[in-house]
Formats: C-alpha cells, structure tokens, sequence
C-alpha cells in the first residue's frame, strides 16, 4: 500500500468532497482516476509539460504540481526534471495513491520519492525548500474566490524570488452579470466556478505576487492561463 504524507488542519469535509473520494480496484482498472481529474490524459498531459518547457522550466528546477491528482502531468514531468525534484499536492490521498501505483514505471518511482507528495487541505507546500516554477491546472476552476487567495497566500511562502507559478481559470468577460449560469453549470459563487480577470487580480494582490494574464494557452475547454511571479519582497 502507498503511504503518503496527510496533513488535516479541517476536520469538516469541503463539498463537493473531493477528499473523500475512493476507488477499487476495478474502478482503477476502468481508470476511474483518470477521469476523476478530468480526462484527457494524454492531450492534457502533453499540454502542460510543453507549456512549462515553453516558459523556462528546465530539468534542474525544483517544481511542485499544485492539484496533482492521479498525475497526469506528473508522470511526464517526473521524467523531464531531474530525479527527486517533482513534486506534488493535492486534496485527495486517493487519487495520488492510484497515480503512484498504476501510472509510473518502477523507474519513475525511484525518480519520485513518497515524500515528494502529500496530502493537504489547505495547500501545505512547505517541503523545505522553495521552489522555481509551479502550476495548477484545473484548480482554480473548482475553488472558491477565498480559497484562491488562501492557495496564492501560502504558495507564496514556498517560491524563490522570481518564481513563476501558472494557473488556469474559467474566465467571463467584466460585462457579464454576476449571477449569470453559463453553459456546462459554471457560476460565481458555487462549483463549478467562473471568475472575472479582475478577481484574480485582486487576489494576487494579498500576497507578493506580480499579476500576469496570459489567457489562450490551446486547452481544449477554454481554461485561460494566469502567470504568478513571485516578488523578491513580501
């Protein structure tokens, strides 16, 4: 069995309970995992290392993958960067478990230690060390306004100076009213979430962040991209 690090600090699950959500064995092999995170393994996979690459990620880099899930972009990066400098969060032990054990090669493994990964409900990404780049794909568009601004808060702690973390989100124009329902159930105030730019903005601000949109990125569902560099003071 797959031990990974659990750090708690609520003890009221968040709804939806993405925490809570388990599989077994059959559902692993019907990749029920795969498609908890949103499917696409290899298109979105593929998209997510060549952006990094793209905007100066390099295999000497320490990286932590923010919502890691069953690692779809973790099984790539783990054998871009160098041995022991992947590294992942998320909510869900579940899903990180299925990833570790049905979606890397005994070499991958090797290069991806347990303690690499954890557990956390609210972004504990404190490994020791900071950080070069980071991303959340796919998050942001599941969180509330003030749990972005908790995850900003504390990422912020973890990067170097000049880091870049890079985060997608389900974006409407300013024009559009605020209690609009857009197509596919997306809202402002419950899961799952569309924002304005200047919400994000706004919460980049609470933290020394230096706010960048870089919107089109080639996701297939539209998800525009956000660029977070980290200030040198703050």
């Amino acid at each position: 069995m797959t031990e990974i690090e659990i750090r708690r600090e609520v003890t009221a699950r968040p709804e939806p309970d993405y925490a809570g959500q388990t599989w077994s064995e059959e559902g692993i092999k019907s990749q029920q995992h795969r498609r908890y995170v949103g499917g696409l393994w290899e298109e979105l996979g593929k998209l997510q290392v060549d952006f990094l690459a793209e905007q100066g990620l390099r295999p000497h880099h320490q990286f932590i993958d923010v919502g890691c899930g069953s690692l779809r972009a973790g099984r790539l990066l783990v054998d871009y960067l160098e041995p022991r400098h992947y590294y992942g969060i998320d909510i869900n032990v579940d899903v990180m478990k299925a990833g570790y054990d049905h979606e890397l090669t005994d070499e991958q493994r090797s290069r991806l230690p347990l303690v690499n990964l954890r557990c956390t409900d609210r972004f504990d990404a404190d490994f020791g060390h900071p950080f070069d780049m980071a991303i959340a794909q796919s998050v942001f568009t599941h969180l509330s306004l003030n749990n972005i601004r908790l995850c900003l808060f504390r990422l912020a702690k973890v990067m170097k100076p000049g880091a870049k973390f890079f985060a997608t989100f389900f974006e409407e124009a300013a024009g559009v009213p605020l209690d609009t329902v857009k197509k596919g159930e997306r809202f402002t105030e419950r899961n799952v979430f569309w924002y304005y730019r200047s919400d994000l903005r706004w919460a980049s601000r609470l933290s020394p962040w230096e706010f960048n949109y870089i919107g089109d990125w080639g996701h297939p569902r539209g998800q525009r991209m956000l660029e977070f560099t980290r200030k040198a003071d703050g």
